[in-house]
């Protein structure tokens, strides 16, 4: 069965637009409730991210679970993974986390934890939303929910970041710039660091309700190189709004994207003996990071774009690694979801493991130009624009163009109104112009 409202990465849009309201998020958080309370009086956490608007749906799912019987633990400004975490640790039914992770600040939507601190299972999505398709009723007074604040939210995650980083060693004399995208990490990933010894630069630390993701962050990453030659850093991290992205930057401002990073780490795992199978990319993955994987004997398999399916491939093979070139990594062995911070540990240690730079433990991977082309959508689905002869002929034109030298791939967006058009292959002036020919054709019929 198809889901109504949830997306890949749960329910997402600009505020004020259904379903991104008020109304329907406190209908929302009630059919949560019903759903998981069904076995008793339980208790659910609630966090966000730093957008203005997180405070008007933090009191509309408050308000949702409350009138369904459950208990409310909010956490205030955190990150997607420390959500996951704390739900694990409090033992609470299910975590929601109101963020729209590298959106801007006009956007907001609603995700949810299991207990275990994973991403809900369809079943249990389809079951929220045959609720969300029933009348509104209330408990009886003495069976509403309770709401408490957790003072200590933040300081408990950045213990459980630092917990993940080898205690043999620290950050002392290593220089990082930090860019929080003024989202969820701004006071957490800057404290990190700092008590695990490093000097630290921290931009997009400023968080106004309305700057989140703006020129900074992980989809921004030009702010944090330039940060890292003006303060001549040994390295840069950036992460996304709401903490679940990583993008690092190397002492000489090179730019390393998740397809790099997952390179690193699993060399790292594999040299400690701890890899314990093989790495998930995903479709959009470079095929030179699949080659230098053949060629270290690792094995490789891809997912669909998203991270739960990353996450469904692992767990179907028993892998602990995998990840997409956006920088949204699962370090399994370590964290039930994707995690900036802790990734970027995990890279970390790995630099102090052999004892080498960045630009040293990426020796071996060569990447393929890609170009990846965005193609804002209209009153059309994705599907349909795909299905149109001008575009069906167009994409024949560039497969046989690139046939046995590169590939192309387009695919609708999960989190926002975009076709995605990206090209691959050895000459990146060559994979330029046909992602954009392709691109050129899709925003033709768009608007026509």
């Amino acid at each position: 069965m198809s889901r109504k409202y949830f997306g890949t990465d749960g329910i997402r849009g600009e505020v004020g637009q259904f379903p991104v309201t008020p109304e329907f998020v406190l209908k929302l958080g009630w059919a949560a409730g019903r759903v998981f309370n069904r076995n008793g009086h339980n208790k659910i956490l609630i966090g966000k991210d730093t957008r203005i608007s997180g405070y008007m749906f933090e009191s509309a799912l408050e308000a949702g679970l409350s009138a369904a019987g459950v208990d409310v633990y909010l956490l205030g400004p955190m990150p997607t993974p420390g959500i996951a975490y704390l739900t694990r640790t409090f033992h609470a039914q299910a975590g929601i986390v109101i963020s729209a992770s590298h959106n801007p600040f006009q956007d907001n939507g609603i995700k949810f934890f299991s207990a275990t601190g994973t991403k809900l299972p369809d079943d249990i999505e389809l079951q929220i939303e045959a609720e969300l398709d029933q009348p509104m009723q209330t408990v009886a007074p003495s069976k509403l929910g309770k709401a408490k604040r957790i003072d200590d939210a933040a300081g408990r995650y950045i213990e459980f970041c630092k917990s993940t980083f080898p205690n043999e060693f620290n950050l002392k004399g290593l220089k990082i710039a930090v860019d929080c995208a003024h989202g969820a990490t701004y006071h957490i990933a800057p404290a990190v660091l700092n008590e695990l010894g490093a000097e630290v630069i921290s931009i997009g630390a400023k968080p106004d309700g309305l700057n989140i993701n703006e020129g900074v962050g992980s989809t921004h990453p030009e702010a944090l190189v330039e940060a890292v030659l003006a303060h001549k850093a040994d390295l840069g991290i950036a992460l996304d709004g709401d903490g679940d992205r990583l993008i690092m930057v190397d002492q000489s401002g090179r730019i390393l994207d998740g397809d790099d990073l997952l390179y690193i780490i699993a060399k790292d795992m594999q040299a400690q003996g701890v890899l314990n199978g093989g790495v998930v990319g995903t479709l959009m993955s470079n095929y030179g990071l699949e080659k230098a994987f053949d060629e270290q004997g690792i094995a490789f398999k891809r997912a669909k774009v998203g991270d739960r399916y990353v996450m469904e491939l692992l767990k179907e093979n028993d892998w602990r690694l995998g990840g997409e070139n956006s920088g949204h990594l699962v370090c399994k062995h370590v964290q039930t979801t994707g995690d900036g911070i802790v990734s970027a540990l995990q890279v970390l240690a790995a630099m102090k493991r052999s004892d080498k730079s960045l630009t040293q433990l990426l020796q071996g991977l060569e990447k393929l130009p890609q170009v990846l082309v965005n193609v804002r959508l209209g009153a059309d689905s994705a599907a349909e624009v795909q299905r149109q002869p001008e575009v069906q002929s167009c994409i024949a034109q560039v497969e046989q163009q690139l046939a046995g030298r590169g590939r192309l791939l387009l695919r609708a967006s999960g989190t926002e109104p975009l076709i995605r058009v990206m090209t691959e292959g050895q000459n990146e002036e060559e994979v330029s112009a046909l992602a954009q020919q392709l691109a050129d054709v899709i925003t033709a019929v768009v608007n026509r």
